[in-house]
This record gives C-alpha cells, sequence and structure tokens, in this order.
C-alpha cells in the first residue's frame, strides 16, 4: 500500500442516491485490515446516523457489532487502488473496496455522512443537550456572567447607598423628634422629606437590579440544567461502564484460578475465529525475512507494517553475539540458579489487613513517627530490590563483545527495560534500609560480576549501589526515592543516573529511571504501572535512545504495558527501531530505509521507516513454582535473602523483622521492625544533639559519612553522586568488620 495518502474533496458522482443519514442508512461489503497474520479481511459496513459500524456477516446485525467509528470525528483518507485510511480518537482503520467506483461512492457517502453529523452536532450544542461546548457557546456563556457580575456590582452599589441614606434618614428623624413644636420644624420636616425620597428611589433602584439579575439567571438556567444533567449521565454511563468491566474481570480471573489448564491454548486453536478485538494484535513469520514498514509520529508512537515483498534482507544484521535464541527462555542464569541456589521460601501467610484501618489511626499525626507493620511489605530490602536489577545481567555480558556501539545501545536499552520485569505483580513495598544497612551479592563464580550497595541517606532515603563484572562491564548509580500519596494511588520516583562503563571500548551509558505507580491503595485489588521515558545517552558517541513506557489505560487498545523506542546516532539519524513491553520482551528492528508520510491525526507528521525482520533481545524467565505463594518472587530474588557466611553485620541478610516476616512469623517481625525504628530515631537524635553542640561550640560539623560510598562530583554529568570507595571485599577477605556500626 502506497503509504503517503491524501485527502479527496465529496465528488459528485450521477446516479448516487444518499439517503438522508438521520433516517436511512448506506451498507456494503469493504474489506479490513486485521493484523499481520491474517491480512485484509471481508467486513459487512453499515453507514447509519453518521456512525460507520462493521460485521463479520449480515447476520451479526442482530446481535455482535465488532466496532463503531464515528465520522464527526473521523478524517478521511484515501489512497490509491481502492484503499482509504480512517482515522478516529487515535486510531486508524486502513479499508479495502473491490473497484474504484465503489471506492469513491462509500468516500462520498461518508463525507455526506461527516459533514450532516457535524451539522447535527452544532444543532444540539446549541440547544444545550450535547456535552461538548463550542467556541460561541463559550463566548456567549462568558458574557453573560460578565452581565451578572456587572449587576452584582450595581447591587452592591445600590446596598451602599440604602445604608447611607437609611442613617441619614435616621439621623433626621431624631433630630425632628427634638425639634416638634420648634419654629425650625417646617425645614426639618422637608430635610426628612428629601431623605425618604432619595431613599425610596434609592431602594426602587435596587429592586430594578434585582429583578434584572433574575431575569438573566432565568434566561439561562434551562440550559444550564440541560448541560449539568448530560454531564451526570455521562458520569453514569461511564461509572455503569467501569463496573461491568471490574465484574468481568473478577469473573475471569476467578474461573482462570479455578481451573486454569482449561484455558491454555484457547486462542490459538480458535485463531481462525478469533474476535476483531484482537485484530490490531501484531504478527512476525519467522520463516520470513522481508521488509517491515514502521510509521513513528512524533509523540512517539510506533505502528508496524509488513510489506509483500518476501526478499531477504539478512546480510548486515546483527552479529552471534548480539542475536538471542526466543526458544531458549529460561537462560543459563537462570537454570545454574535452580541447580546452585535456594528455588522456594515458607508460603506467604494469608493475613488480611486493610490499610485503612491503619491509616484512620494516623490522622493529625506525624507519620514517620508511626510505623507501618510487615503486613504491606515483601521480605526484601530495597538495597535487594536494586541489586536484582541484574536478573538479566547476560545482556551485559553479550553488549561487553558488541563490535557496533549501535547494537550496543540495544542490548543496553533491553536491560534498563529488563529490571522492571519482575515488578509486575510485585506491589508489596520492599523494606527501607536503616542507615548505615549494606547488602552484597557476590556471583563472581556463576555470572562473573560482584555487586555491593549501602544506604547513604534516611531522609530523603537514597541507596549507593557499585557492581564489577569480569566479564568487561561496572555499573554504577546512586537512586533517591521519591513518593506521593495520591490518594486512590502511589507514585514512586526514583531520582538520580544510572552509569554502565565497557572496560575494552570505553563506551560510557548514562541513563535514569520511571515512575512506578501502585494503584487502588485503599479498596480494590493493588495493581502497578511503569510510566515515562528513559533517555539512554553514550557518553562517548553520543548515540542516544529514548524509551517510552506507556501507561496504562482501561480505554486503550495497546498493548497492556508497551514499551517503544528510537535508537539514533550523533547526527540524529534513526538506526533501529525497539518494541515490545516491559514485563515480557524487547525486539529491535535496523532501519534500512526512511521516508516522510503524510500529516496523522492532530496534525502530527508521521515518519515511515523500512526495516529488517525483529530481532529478539530479551525474554522474560518464567517464573518458579508456587510462586503466587511465595511473593511472586523471581529466581534470582529467592535467593538473595539466603543466608550465607562472612557477609558484614550490616548486611541485609542479618536484619531481624525482615528473617522473621520471611519465615512467617509476622507479629514477632513487627516487634521487631518498631524496635530497629525506634533505635534508629533515637541515634538520628544523637546525633543532631552532636551537630548542636559542636555548632554552639563553633567546630565544624560533619554530617554522616557512609562506610564503603563517598560523595564526590561526576565528570561526565556534573551531578553529586556516591561513588564507591573500594574496601569492602578486601575487608571481607580480611573478616574485618571493626568499622561497622551496629545497627540490628
Amino acid at each position: 500500500m502506497n503509504e503517503l495518502v491524501k485527502s479527496l474533496p465529496s465528488p459528485t458522482l450521477p446516479g448516487l442516491q444518499l439517503p438522508c443519514l438521520d433516517t436511512g442508512s448506506y451498507k456494503g461489503w469493504l474489506f479490513k485490515w486485521t493484523n499481520y497474520l491474517k491480512g485484509y479481511q471481508r467486513r459487512w459496513f453499515v453507514l447509519s446516523n453518521g456512525l460507520l459500524s462493521y460485521y463479520r456477516t449480515q447476520a451479526e446485525m442482530a446481535h455482535t457489532c465488532r466496532g463503531t467509528i464515528p465520522l464527526a470525528t473521523a478524517y478521511i483518507e484515501v489512497g490509491d487502488t481502492c484503499h482509504l485510511v480512517l482515522t478516529s480518537g487515535g486510531r486508524s482503520y486502513h479499508l479495502k473496496a473491490t473497484s474504484e467506483g465503489e471506492c469513491q461512492r462509500w468516500v462520498s457517502a461518508m463525507q455526506q455522512a461527516k459533514a450532516n453529523s457535524t451539522l447535527m452536532m452544532h444543532h444540539s450544542d446549541d440547544s444545550g443537550d450535547e456535552g461538548p461546548v463550542p467556541q460561541e457557546d463559550r463566548v456567549l456563556t462568558q458574557g453573560v456572567l460578565k452581565t451578572l457580575a456587572s449587576k452584582l456590582d450595581d447591587l452592591s452599589t445600590c446596598n451602599e447607598l440604602i445604608g447611607k441614606h437609611g442613617a441619614a434618614l435616621q439621623r433626621s428623624l431624631s433630630e425632628l423628634e427634638e425639634l416638634r413644636g420648634s419654629a425650625d420644624s417646617t425645614d426639618r420636616v422637608k430635610s426628612v422629606n428629601e431623605r425618604a425620597t432619595l431613599f425610596r428611589i434609592t431602594s426602587n433602584a435596587m429592586i430594578n437590579v434585582c429583578r434584572d439579575f433574575l431575569d438573566v439567571a432565568e434566561s439561562q438556567s434551562r440550559r444550564w440544567q440541560k448541560t449539568l444533567q448530560h454531564e451526570r449521565e455521562q458520569r453514569h454511563h461511564l461509572e455503569e461502564t467501569i463496573e461491568q468491566l471490574a465484574k468481568q474481570h473478577n469473573s475471569l480471573e476467578r474461573a482462570w484460578k479455578e481451573n486454569p489448564t482449561s484455558y491454555t491454548g484457547v486462542e490459538r486453536s480458535q485463531e481462525g475465529d478469533a474476535s476483531d478485538e484482537n485484530e490490531e494484535a501484531e504478527f512476525f513469520d519467522a520463516m520470513e525475512d522481508s521488509h517491515a514498514f514502521i510509521t513513528v509520529t512524533t509523540s512517539g508512537n510506533i505502528q508496524h507494517k509488513r510489506s509483500g515483498s518476501n526478499q531477504s534482507m539478512m546480510s548486515g544484521g546483527m552479529s552471534n553475539d548480539w542475536t538471542h535464541n526466543e526458544n531458549d527462555s529460561s537462560g543459563t542464569n537462570h537454570m545454574q540458579l535452580r541447580r546452585t541456589r535456594r528455588s522456594r521460601i515458607p508460603d506467604k501467610p494469608n493475613y488480611s489487613l486493610n490499610l485503612w484501618s491503619i491509616m484512620k489511626n494516623c490522622i493529625g499525626k506525624d507519620l514517620s513517627k508511626i510505623p507501618m507493620p510487615v503486613n504491606f511489605n515483601e521480605p526484601l530490602s530495597m538495597l535487594q530490590r536494586l541489586t536484582e536489577d541484574l536478573e538479566y545481567s547476560e545482556l551485559l555480558d553479550r553488549a561487553a563483545r558488541c563490535d557496533s556501539t549501535l547494537e550496543q545501545m540495544c542490548l543496553v536499552a533491553a536491560f534498563s527495560v529488563s529490571s522492571y520485569s519482575t515488578t509486575v505483580h510485585r506491589t508489596a513495598k520492599p523494606f527501607n534500609p536503616l542507615l548505615g544497612e549494606t547488602y552484597e551479592l557476590d556471583r563472581l563464580e556463576e555470572y562473573g560480576y560482584r555487586s555491593i550497595s549501602e544506604q547513604v541517606s534516611h531522609h530523603p532515603p537514597a541507596a549507593a549501589h557499585h557492581v564489577t563484572s569480569q566479564r568487561g562491564w561496572t555499573l554504577w548509580q546512586h537512586i533517591t526515592i521519591d513518593s506521593k500519596f495520591r490518594g486512590k494511588y502511589i507514585s514512586v520516583m526514583p531520582l538520580g543516573n544510572i552509569h554502565l562503563q565497557f572496560h575494552s571500548s570505553g563506551n560510557h551509558y548514562v541513563w535514569s529511571k520511571v515512575t512506578s505507580t501502585v494503584h487502588n491503595i485503599i479498596v480494590g485489588k493493588l495493581w502497578i504501572d511503569q510510566s515515562g521515558d528513559i533517555d539512554i545517552v553514550n557518553i562517548n558517541t553520543k548515540d542516544t535512545c529514548r524509551l517510552k513506557f506507556s501507561p496504562y489505560s482501561y480505554f486503550s487498545r495497546e498493548v497492556p504495558r508497551k514499551v517503544t523506542g528510537v535508537i539514533e546516532d550523533r547526527e540524529g539519524t534513526a538506526r533501529y527501531i525497539l518494541s515490545g513491553t516491559w514485563d515480557d520482551k524487547m525486539e529491535s528492528a535496523k532501519i534500512v530505509d526512511s521516508s516522510q508520510g503524510c500529516g496523522g491525526s492532530e496534525g502530527k507528521q508521521k515518519t515511515v521507516y523500512q526495516t529488517l525482520q525483529p530481532k529478539l533481545l530479551w525474554k522474560k524467565y518464567p517464573l518458579p513454582d508456587n510462586a503466587e505463594n511465595m511473593h511472586f518472587f523471581s529466581s534470582l530474588a529467592l535467593t538473595l535473602n539466603e543466608p550465607e557466611e562472612g557477609i558484614a553485620p550490616t548486611d541485609s541478610r542479618l536484619r531481624p523483622d525482615q528473617r522473621l516476616m520471611e519465615a512467617g512469623v509476622w507479629d514477632e517481625a513487627n516487634t521487631q521492625k518498631q524496635r530497629l525504628e525506634e533505635c534508629q530515631r533515637l541515634e538520628r537524635k544523637r546525633r543532631e544533639a552532636q551537630a548542636n553542640q559542636a555548632l554552639e561550640e563553633g567546630q565544624d560539623i560533619e554530617g554522616y559519612q557512609p562506610l564503603w560510598f563517598e560523595k564526590r562530583t561526576d565528570d561526565t554529568t556534573g551531578e553529586s553522586t556516591y561513588i564507591y570507595r573500594g574496601g569492602y571485599w578486601e575487608a571481607k577477605d580480611r573478616q574485618d568488620w571493626s568499622q561497622c556500626p551496629e545497627i540490628f
């Protein structure tokens, strides 16, 4: 299909009788693009009342509508050879007629329906029956409000005059009472009459202004009442829709939990008769190496289209070290972890506790002084969660072997996305580390890396992390956690940059994390979402990658948890397209050609990229058996809190409340948690007292200094960050932990 499309005016065809769109309809067969597996499929289309609806067959009109397109807000485009595109609500519908004449008739009908429905919409807006307010009505409303404000000013002025003249009249009456029978009484009576006349005139003026105000308000009352009623009906309809969706979701979830095996393979077995609701799913034929067309708007949305060419384009593809076998989904790391480390922890106890039962007792109190129970935690600390980012460290091992910096960027981008795959079911919060708490992960024998992290600040909570790998890379980060409670959800925003440097090439990459949001905090089932952008920069080559994490929406037809991205070289030329989901996999496609397409919806410019076949970069490991009863931990997460010999006394594995929670003894864990937090508050007060005393004595004040990290200014970014100062692994070899504080 020609990607460059043009808008056509409504043609006038002799002999074509278009029905009045509010009483008649236009029907016929068209071919609709479904997906890459099935291509164009024949559908029965009905154009009526400004709405274009489609069905599988004519018989379906009685019970099932596959979709409806409102033409009033649709953008109609026509391509070559009987093709047309409708764009509505950010979604494009690709249609094809059997002949040029049939295509022209449909275009004429749609253009006429669009004009009629637009006219009807304006008429409805003028009567106050529709929700959206056009520009002329908005101006009218503003004029009415200005008139009412003017009348209110007049009322205020009249009120002041009535008060003034009333007081003067009262004084005159008092004076008249005193002068009764005297010679000056006639003049005083005349003065009273004048003041009474002024009072009466002012009162009449106020009454008239009140009447004008009431007339204006009543004249607009009906319109405002209809607008308000429409908004109420719309809100009620939306609430009913959401409630129905929630009930269907719960019903399906219960049915799957009761008999999950009965749903395996259903989608594949019924693939030939799948609903049009799945027609937008993307499929790629593993046996073909034909081009793919990818359309990118300026907003970052990516759409794939396969061309009809079967020409092989494998030359210039990825190196063997860079590509990945999708069938090897478990991975070497995963298999070694299951053989050499523990593969399960005690099942999570079934304790029910509502967050509101805690929060309602905290009204008017300092929340930082009220310990939250372990019921809302998982038996890992934030330091261990940071270390869990290394679940897919083999991506960095492969990247270190890449000769191409752009291919290396693809793998670094996949690694940045993979760190979120373990969070999809993990709605519980990790333990907030105590100040000075550390965590080490020594995997030199299995995977060639060593990791050390330390809590360097408590308010605000901040952690520093350093990883060195014998397989050619070093990673470090300093993350500060900022969280905001919004009533129904909590947003967690990690602040700070992640640095990655490859030893052989010296390539230095920098990126940051996106926002994590936990929904349904007070009522409902908790669920987590990731949203925002990740900008990855190669400091050496100036190559960049922007990854967009699309927020989840009930009303979006996009794939949930979708991630898209474009890799550009230092000249700003797009070289690779990335796509996937943060909870499953990421793919890349090399760009071989690009061209400017037509303007899309909302005036956004489109760029059409011609690419090679997508290559799998990363695939999520399957969760261990019984993971739903073990906090949905991955294979690596199950080993993070496993007891080890010779670790520092400040290591998270030795934290008593966390260890008791993992064992399922939550009451004792809550007791220990309160004890540790109280000890930490006392220690903070002691340091504050020492600082105040030093200030009074005129001595230099030195704040808390971490043991294994020191604060420096980063040479590449200019930011103030904590860098590993060294010495931890040497102290472990000597088993000399004399410098470590007693925090547990």
